[in-house]
């Protein structure tokens, strides 16, 4: 697939009235980027790695997880829709970029999903944010009290996140959303050192559908830690503690995906989103040590 040209007239953003092209380039003023012009760009799988392991701090590994380009399918559909649009959005500017983490960097919970979505997070350049799945999700969190706000709009709404930080398993918006196993590989470097840096806080993670889960058992696994056998089956409610080699214990707690699919059709409901983040919030704040039940109180 080959993208269209970028688009070269400015666009204005539909909160900060700045003018960007689609997609927008980094460094160029777009609300929470975190590259600018000179941010190294990833071109092969083997460059995923190195920046990625070379990334001292979230801050760096935003920066270079939000330029890269090593996935030429992704690549070229990100960007294809950046410039095609949906037409209620025609108006505005696409960020048409890989969506990096969101949230706390000192959170105790990681909230593990799939991929931006095309008009989503493709469009705003936040996770989660500008779609009806975002809604839900940040709602739930709004809720427990893990988020300033129950809707996200767009990434200069002044949202913000505590005690949670929002992660992909693959972070270019892929079509049909379903990467392929290959895309989901060449990812993995990101989203293993994204693990890595807040492993020093997290203590329980929340996977919303089967692809995160498999994702976040693959980096426990390539990290060492000690995962439950046989391996643990993703399930509305599932539970696995995951044990790191120090002995403190990362909890494992499944939630079906937050998608239009599942929640128009009552796949998921309000109250079964409310249970598995009340679950995952509890169990994030057990001691280090404890295999924990994920039923019990604190």
């Amino acid at each position: 697939m080959t993208p269209s040209p970028p688009e070269s007239r400015l666009l204005p953003h539909p909160r900060t009235g700045a003018g960007f092209p689609s997609p927008v380039p980094p460094g160029a003023g777009w609300p929470g980027d975190p590259a600018h012009p000179s941010t190294p760009v990833a071109a092969t799988a083997d460059d995923v790695v190195a920046l990625a392991d070379a990334a001292p701090d979230l801050t760096a590994l935003d920066a270079a997880s939000s330029v890269c380009r090593a996935c030429p399918r992704l690549v070229a559909w990100r960007e294809d829709v950046a410039v095609v649009k949906r037409r209620a959005f025609r108006d505005q500017p696409y960020w048409g970029r890989p969506a990096p983490g969101f949230g706390d960097p000192a959170a105790r919970l990681l909230v593990v999903g799939l991929a931006p979505a095309a008009h989503g997070a493709n469009r705003t350049g936040r996770l989660f944010t500008g779609d009806r799945s975002g809604d839900w999700i940040f709602a739930g969190l709004h809720r427990a009290g893990l988020a300033s706000q129950a809707e996200s709009v767009d990434a200069a709404d002044g949202l913000s996140l505590t005690d949670v930080r929002m992660v992909p398993a693959v972070r270019c918006a892929p079509p049909d959303n379903a990467p392929l196993p290959v895309e989901r590989d060449t990812c993995a470097g990101w989203f293993r050192r994204e693990v890595e840096l807040t492993a020093g806080t997290v203590r329980a993670v929340l996977v919303l559908g089967a692809f995160g889960w498999r994702s976040m058992l693959g980096a426990a696994r390539s990290f060492g830690w000690e995962v439950p056998r046989p391996a643990p089956v993703f399930a509305h409610g599932a539970h696995a503690p995951l044990r790191r080699p120090d002995g403190v214990v990362v909890h494992l707690v499944g939630s079906y995906h937050v998608s239009q699919q599942n929640t128009q059709t009552g796949r998921l409901t309000e109250a079964m989103l409310d249970d598995a983040i009340a679950t995952a919030v509890r169990l994030a704040r057990r001691p280090a040590l404890s295999d924990g039940d994920p039923t019990a109180e604190t």
